[in-house]
C-alpha cells in the first residue's frame, strides 16, 4: 500500500551528506533552532515555540532534525501553492513514501485523483448528510448534559465524525468499534519518531492500515459499502468509465478518514475547551447565532487541528534571502501560521467576531483538504446544539492534550453543560 522511495531515501541521504560537508554554511541565512515539534511537552503546547520562531527569522533550520521550518502565514501559503518545487509527492511525513493518495501526489497525478473523490463533497452530497450530522450533534449533546463532568473527547469529539463517517461509507454499526480501533491507529503513520517507542507505534499503525484494507476489500468484493445511498457508491455512478476499482475505492475511504475523522475530532474537542475558558466569546456567539460559520474559522485558526506536514523540495527553494537546498525535508507550520502576529492582530486570542479568512488550518491551494466541508458541517451542528440549549460550559480539571507533533487536540477533557 504505502512504499518507501529508495532513490528518494538515497537523494535525502545525498542532501544530509552534502548539509554536513558545508558544516554551517549548509543552511547559512536561516536562523538555527531547537524548535522540535517531536518533543511531547512542545507538541502538547506548542505556542510559546511558535511565539519564538515569529521573534526570529523567515526560515529556520533544525540541524538535529535536519528539518528546515517556514512558520508564517504568507511564506507557508506560498509553499503550499508552488507544488512544483516543494513537493508532496514524496510523502507528507518525516518518512518519505508513495501512494496513491490524494495527499502525497502532486500535478496531473493529483488532479486525476482528486476529480475522482470530488463528487463526494458536493454540495448536493453534504446536504444529504446533514440530517445524519444534525440528529447526531442533538445526541451526543444530549449525553453530555446528562452526563456532569463527563468526557467531551470520548462523548462528543470522537463519536461524531467516526459515525460520520461510518454512517456515509455504510459501515454497520456492529463493526464501528473494530473501525474506530483501526483508524485511530493508523493515522499514526502521520506522526513517525526516530526512537524505540517510535518504531513500535509505527509498526502498530502499520498493522492497522493493513487490518482496514483487509476489511475495506472483504467488503467490497461482496458489493457491500457500493450501495446507492453510501458515498462510494455514489462515487461508482459518477465513474461513468468504469475506471474505480476496488483498490482505489479503499484509498477513497482512507483519504475519508485522514479527511474526516480525526482532524474533525481535535477541532471538536479543542472548541469545547476554548468556549469553556472564554465564557464571554460564547455568549456573544449565544447572543447571536450567526456568528457561529465565523466562529468555527477562528476555532480552526486558533487551535489548528494539523499542526503541521512535512514537504520535499525537488529544486532549490528561495524564502527570502534563504536558499533551501533540493532534496530537503521541510516542515510547514500550519499552527506557527495561524498565529502570526503579521497576519492576525492578538493572535494567541481567541475572538469569536474575527474574520481569519487567511487561515492555513485546511491547508491551502492544490491541496485544500476535501474534507473541509464535512468537518465545517459537524462543528457548526454541534455549535448550533450548545448555543440554544446550554447557558454555559464549565471544564472540570484540567485539559488533556495530545502529544502527537501533526494532530493537536484534547485527549482528556471533563466538562458540564449547564442549560439555565
Amino acid at each position: 500500500m504505502l512504499k518507501p522511495l529508495t532513490s528518494a531515501v538515497q537523494l535525502n541521504l545525498a542532501a544530509a551528506i552534502k548539509h554536513r560537508r558545508l558544516g554551517y554554511r549548509g543552511w547559512c541565512g536561516a536562523v538555527n533552532t531547537a524548535y522540535d515539534p517531536l518533543d511531547p511537552t512542545t507538541a502538547a503546547q506548542p505556542f510559546a515555540a511558535y511565539d519564538a520562531l515569529h521573534r526570529g527569522g523567515r526560515v529556520h533550520y533544525n540541524p538535529r532534525r535536519q528539518t528546515w521550518i517556514l512558520h508564517r502565514l504568507d511564506d507557508v501559503r506560498a509553499a503550499l501553492r508552488d507544488t512544483d518545487q516543494v513537493t508532496s509527492s514524496q510523502g507528507v511525513t518525516r518518512i518519505r513514501m508513495a501512494a496513491d493518495l490524494v495527499v502525497v501526489t502532486d500535478g496531473e497525478q493529483h488532479s486525476r485523483l482528486r476529480k475522482q473523490v470530488q463528487p463526494a463533497f458536493t454540495r448536493k452530497a453534504l446536504d444529504s448528510w446533514r440530517a445524519i450530522i444534525d440528529d447526531l450533534a442533538v445526541e451526543l449533546v444530549d449525553t453530555m448534559i446528562t452526563q456532569p463532568g463527563g468526557d467531551a473527547v470520548q462523548n462528543l469529539a470522537i463519536p461524531m465524525p467516526l459515525r460520520v463517517i461510518a454512517a456515509i461509507l455504510g459501515i454497520p454499526d456492529t463493526d464501528i468499534a473494530d473501525f474506530r480501533r483501526w483508524s485511530e491507529d493508523s493515522v499514526r503513520l502521520i506522526d513517525f519518531t526516530p526512537t524505540a517507542k517510535g518504531v513500535v507505534n509505527t509498526t502498530r499503525a502499520l498493522r492497522a492500515a493493513v487490518s482496514l484494507r483487509r476489511y475495506f476489500l472483504r467488503h467490497l468484493a461482496a458489493g457491500d459499502l457500493k450501495g446507492s445511498n453510501t458515498v462510494l457508491g455514489r462515487l461508482l455512478e459518477h465513474s461513468t468509465d468504469g475506471s474505480l476499482t476496488d483498490d482505489q475505492l479503499f484509498y477513497i475511504a482512507i483519504l475519508l478518514l485522514i479527511a474526516g475523522n480525526e482532524t474533525t475530532t481535535n477541532l471538536l474537542g479543542g472548541m469545547v475547551d476554548t468556549l469553556a475558558r472564554n465564557p464571554e466569546q460564547y455568549d456573544k456567539i449565544r447572543a447571536d447565532p450567526d456568528l457561529i460559520p465565523m466562529a468555527v474559522e477562528e476555532q480552526l485558526r486558533y487551535t489548528s487541528p494539523i499542526q503541521n506536514l512535512h514537504r520535499y523540495t525537488r529544486a532549490p527553494y528561495q524564502v527570502g534571502d534563504v536558499t533551501i537546498p533540493s532534496g530537503s525535508r521541510l516542515l510547514l507550520s500550519f499552527g506557527a501560521a495561524n498565529r502570526d502576529p503579521q497576519a492576525f492582530d492578538e493572535p494567541n486570542s481567541y475572538r469569536a467576531d474575527r474574520n481569519p479568512r487567511m487561515h492555513v488550518a485546511f491547508g491551502y491551494g492544490a491541496h485544500m483538504c476535501l474534507g473541509a466541508p464535512l468537518a465545517r458541517m459537524e462543528a457548526h451542528a454541534v455549535l448550533r446544539e450548545l448555543v440554544s440549549r446550554v447557558t454555559r460550559i464549565s471544564v472540570d480539571g484540567s485539559t488533556t492534550w495530545s502529544t502527537n507533533s501533526s494532530l493537536r487536540g484534547p485527549t482528556h477533557l471533563p466538562v458540564t453543560l449547564h442549560t439555565h
